[in-house]
């Protein structure tokens, strides 16, 4: 329309119009007597020099060089070869008209450029086209904002004649309709009312409503409002331009439910979780109310059922409504459901395809041959019911579901495995012991598996006393769990063997550096992906004797403990860090210090004072502020350490915390004679048991501890040198310990029927529950350990 209004402005009279085209008026010799100013644009003669002349001389009468014959009719005018004044020739359409009466003048001619003609043809089929084949609705409204005129696209919209609803205001028409689009005026009156005042156009501004024609469902249409104006530019009313996107807006909300899909499912590994996720997604966008069932099996990561689905139990794990009567998010209770027969879940489950019913659509949660779960998608009665592009769309959404729910079910299966994995390697419970207290706490940091590397264990030792580890595996997941699991059994198995912390570090570092070097084929290195971890662990050992409160400890490139004395001083001993295990270098130093009764050591791993939000010495003090208070118990310190250390509950390295408050054993529990290496000290030694025992009560064992005592004795005074010390403690067993100066350990071996000795260690380990020998820089010490003869622990000592 813009090149109509640059050539013709306002004016839509039609290029033969008698106003506008070329008016020739002849006689009956063909002599020009009439010459309008259109004639005299067209061919550039004026009237003067026409006027007189025969038609001939703009009009030759047969065909021309450049227009050779034959010119064909068009709209039943003639098309002939015209001449201008300046020489130059065109191609006009002539209308004639004979003129009754007797008079001069017989025939009009009117005449006007075929192309001219042709373009205002153009112009007329566009004005029709729009009139009655577009599809965009077109309407007029006048100054008053009432309908005068409509095509037939809004005529069909309406679903009556014009007649019987021209002059009717737009509101009237759709009356529940409004606006959509954000900062515009919501009502129609409103938005021409304003494109009427200023002369302001809308364009592509969506109005949500529903057509007198379709009453059941929602449309969409894209609207633009302008002003109309008359030639003289007076305001005459407003166009409406609408075109129905209903089905290009379901389309993309559709495309952006598939993205919001791909955005949220499938982002926790975690079976219900997931399934909460669709029923987000798809309520209120898609449906009203969506549920999600799945198979128990899957719940516990098991592989779901292939064949007898129907009578598969299934529970409920998700429901949301739009009214958020019954909304069930996960972690909720999930209870049982069962589907009458013939229900749309029933049949569902019997076809294992999806089924249709009115307002309820099911679709099967299918992951390869095996059937997860149901999705049950249902809309008001109000509502429209399943078309066929949303019936793709649910099985889409269903089928992504269902691939993240298989992938949280295998995740589930391998997590239970895992932690059932590192329960058996972490100690299961502490022992009780007299030597200390205890409290731990334990935080894996890989929250996708639930397992990492750290340890912790305590381990009763001979003579009452008590071993402490805490240990650190490079790496989280299996493969750190699994080589935390045999660095903890090595520990525990050298500690059983009472060797000093050095020692055990020691012979700790050759296995994990043989082992790293085995692995990597003898360079030293470890080998592929699923190579060993352990080289790089730290570790950190300690023994504490409650007799003496003497604590010795050694560590391989671990933090050193914190240690609080019962006055609430926090200290960090100065003791060699060591190399980490497996990397050799220098050797282990061990630092032994005493510790009053009721002090505090703290044994941890970098992960609870070390973050990315502060350094490890902020770490170190504030866990050294949290233990000062001494007066705490030990459950609460690990809470409030791990409350001020690690606030989030995970870290990005494993954490391990074990406090241990010292106890002593009371002087009345421990008895120790010394005695000279000669033949009467088994004599002497038996005596002495024998009184001891009756004080405490023990007289049931006297003759055993006799037999024991003598048989230790004797071994010492033939084997070893110097003086021999016996000592008696009454704990949760009784033990008893004879130390001399030898360093050579006794054997246990059977004797042959002729052999005069040899048998004393064999009767010995046949009487006691457990036996040993530990090593001092003086000697050594063969201990034996007896459990009462009652359970109810030892009794108390005689009066």
């Amino acid at each position: 329309m813009s090149a109509w209004n640059t050539d013709q402005g306002a004016d839509f009279r039609g290029p033969l119009d008698v106003t506008r085209a070329a008016t020739v008026v002849a006689d009956a010799q063909n002599t020009v007597i009439g010459w309008s100013l259109g004639a005299e644009r067209l061919f550039g003669y004026r009237s003067r020099e026409i006027v007189g002349r025969p038609l001939t001389t703009f009009l030759p009468p047969g065909p021309t060089p450049s227009h050779p014959p034959p010119l064909p009719r068009y709209r039943g005018n003639d098309v002939r070869a015209a001449r201008h004044r300046d020489g130059t020739e065109m191609i006009v359409a002539v209308d004639e008209c004979p003129l009754p009466g007797a008079g001069t003048a017989v025939r009009v001619l009117v005449a006007t450029e075929l192309k001219d003609l042709r373009l205002w043809d153009s112009r007329l089929a566009l004005l029709h086209g729009l009139a009655t084949q577009s599809p965009v609705g077109l309407a007029i409204y006048d100054a008053d904002l009432r309908l005068t005129w409509c095509n037939t696209a809004f005529e069909r919209e309406i679903g009556r004649p014009f007649a019987e609803f021209r002059g009717l205001r737009a509101d009237e028409l759709y009356a529940d309709g409004r606006f959509v689009t954000k900062g515009h005026p919501p009502t129609l009156e409103a938005v021409m009312r304003h494109v009427l005042d200023t002369g302001e156009p809308f364009l592509d501004l969506h109005f949500q409503g529903r057509p007198p024609s379709d009453p059941d469902t929602e449309h969409l249409w894209s609207c633009a409002y302008y002003r109309l104006q008359d030639a003289d530019g007076h305001v005459v009313g407003v166009c409406e331009d609408a075109f129905d996107i209903s089905d290009r807006y379901r389309a993309q909300r559709r495309l952006a439910l598939l993205v919001e899909a791909g955005r949220g499912i499938g982002t926790a590994l975690d079976v219900v979780v997931t399934a909460e996720k669709i029923t987000e997604v798809s309520v209120p966008a898609f449906a009203s109310t969506v549920t999600v069932d799945l198979a128990r099996m899957v719940l516990e990561g098991e592989v779901p059922a292939t064949s007898g689905t129907q009578a598969m139990p299934l529970v409920r794990v998700s429901t949301r409504s739009a009214d958020g009567a019954d909304t069930e998010k996960a972690g909720t209770a999930r209870s049982p459901v069962e589907y009458a027969a013939g229900s749309p879940q029933d049949r569902s489950l019997a076809s294992g395809g999806l089924v249709l019913d009115n307002t309820t659509l099911v679709v099967p949660l299918r992951a390869g041959n095996g059937l997860l779960g149901l999705v049950t998608f249902i809309r008001d009665a109000e509502s429209a019911t399943f078309d066929g592009g949303e019936v793709a769309l649910a099985d889409e959404l269903v089928a992504r579901t269902a691939v993240s729910i298989d992938n949280a079910r295998r995740f589930t299966r391998e997590r239970i495995a895992a932690l059932a994995l590192q329960r058996q390697l972490l100690p299961q419970q502490l022992p009780e012991a007299s030597a200390v207290d205890l409290a731990y706490r334990y935080l894996p940091t890989d929250d996708v598996t639930g397992v990492g590397g750290d340890w912790f264990d305590v381990i009763p030792l001979s003579g009452s006393r008590v071993g402490l580890v805490v240990g650190d595996v490079v790496g989280h997941g299996l493969q750190a769990a699994a080589t935390m699991g045999r660095l903890r059994t090595t520990v525990r198995a050298f500690a059983q063997m009472d060797m000093d912390p050095v020692e055990l570090l020691s012979r700790l570092d050759d296995l994990v550096a043989q082992s790293a070097e085995e692995q990597g084929g003898g360079t030293g290195v470890p080998a592929g992906n699923d190579a060993d971890v352990t080289t790089g662990a730290t570790c950190l050992y300690a023994v504490y004797d409650p007799v003496s409160r003497r604590c010795v400890m050694a560590r391989a490139g671990h933090l050193p403990p914190a240690v609080v004395d019962p006055e609430g001083r926090v200290t960090f001993p100065d003791l060699p860090a060591g190399p980490p295990l497996g990397l050799g270098g220098l050797p282990f130093e061990s630092l032994e210090t005493e510790l009053p009764v009721g002090s505090l050591l703290a044994l941890f791993t970098d992960g609870l004072v070390e973050a990315r939000d502060h350094d490890i010495d902020h770490g170190l003090d504030t866990l050294g502020r949290v233990l000062g208070d001494r007066h705490a118990p030990l459950e609460e310190l690990c809470d409030r350490a791990l409350a001020e250390l690690v606030p989030s509950g995970s870290t990005a390295d494993d954490t391990a915390l074990l406090l241990v408050r010292t106890r002593e054993l009371d002087t009345s529990q421990v008895v120790e004679w010394e005695l000279p290496a000669e033949p009467v000290a088994a004599g002497r030694v038996r005596d002495l048991a024998t009184r001891q025992l009756h004080h405490w009560g023990l007289d049931e064992l006297s003759f055993t501890t006799e037999l024991v005592a003598s048989e230790l004795v004797t071994n010492a005074v033939r084997y070893a040198e110097g003086p021999i010390q016996v000592r008696l403690i009454r704990d949760r067993t009784l033990l008893c310990e004879v130390a001399d100066a030898g360093h050579t350990s006794p054997h246990l071996r059977h004797s042959g029927e002729d052999d005069e000795g040899g048998r004393g260690l064999f009767i010995v380990a046949q009487l006691v529950q457990r036996w040993g020998t530990r090593y001092t820089p003086s000697g050594k010490t063969i201990w034996t350990e007896q459990a009462f003869p009652t359970a109810e622990g030892p009794p108390g000592p005689r009066p």
